[in-house]
């Protein structure tokens, strides 16, 4: 266990790949699988499965793996401070994994997370299916200075989603193309009213035309 539990932090953010998995611990595939349910039935480890959508594309079926705290990712990496860490291979799943969890935690219930990726290289880190039908897309960058590609802008004309924010290490917000660049903080506060946001219409609505008794 502990070996793929390494295997799993070197992994961060990755395609999850069982039978690679098997042939490095030696054991079949099965035993991974079952391994894997029972630290995700633990919420030790996050499994975010490719989103379903509608479109002529051939889509990525494998779902990506996180361990779901990065400190236990820098521990199993043997990573013992900041400098280290941005040296690092990790750095970039690491910060995805991070900034996943926090808006998922920050996230309306029944909230369906995914993540978009085709044959052809199109892909977004995180898609968002809110209650009320409403779609989010992020795309998650460490650094201060976040690019795009061309890759992300096929993704968003794919799936269309109603906002799209680029999040990134820094605290400044502005507008790339389609895309608002956020701060993890802002991103978090954007979903978290998300609800909210959807609900608004319906109460001025009501309020407009008031029940009859």
């Amino acid at each position: 266990m502990r070996r793929l539990w390494t295997m799993l932090a070197h992994r961060q953010g990755g395609l999850l790949n069982a039978a690679q998995f098997a042939r490095s611990l030696g054991v079949d595939a099965k035993t991974v699988g079952r391994y894997l349910d029972l630290l995700v039935d633990l919420l030790l480890v996050r499994r975010l499965e490719p989103l379903h959508a509608n479109v002529e594309k051939r889509l990525v079926k494998s779902p990506k793996i996180y361990v779901r705290d990065s400190g236990l990712v820098h521990t199993l990496l043997r990573i013992d401070s900041e400098d280290e860490l941005l040296g690092h291979p990790v750095l970039g799943g690491s910060w995805e994994g991070f900034v996943i969890e926090n808006l998922l935690r920050a996230a309306p219930p029944h909230t369906q997370p995914s993540f978009y990726r085709t044959a052809a290289g199109a892909e977004v880190d995180l898609v968002l299916d809110l209650p009320g039908g409403r779609r989010w897309a992020f795309e998650i960058k460490y650094g201060s200075a976040p690019r795009t590609s061309k890759g992300l802008h096929h993704a968003l004309q794919d799936i269309q989603p109603e906002r799209a924010f680029l999040v990134y290490s820094g605290k400044e917000r502005y507008p790339r193309g389609e895309m608002e660049v956020v701060g993890v903080r802002e991103a978090m506060e954007e979903v978290a009213g998300a609800m909210e946001g959807s609900l608004q219409p319906r109460m001025r609505s009501s309020s407009r035309n008031p029940p009859r008794g």
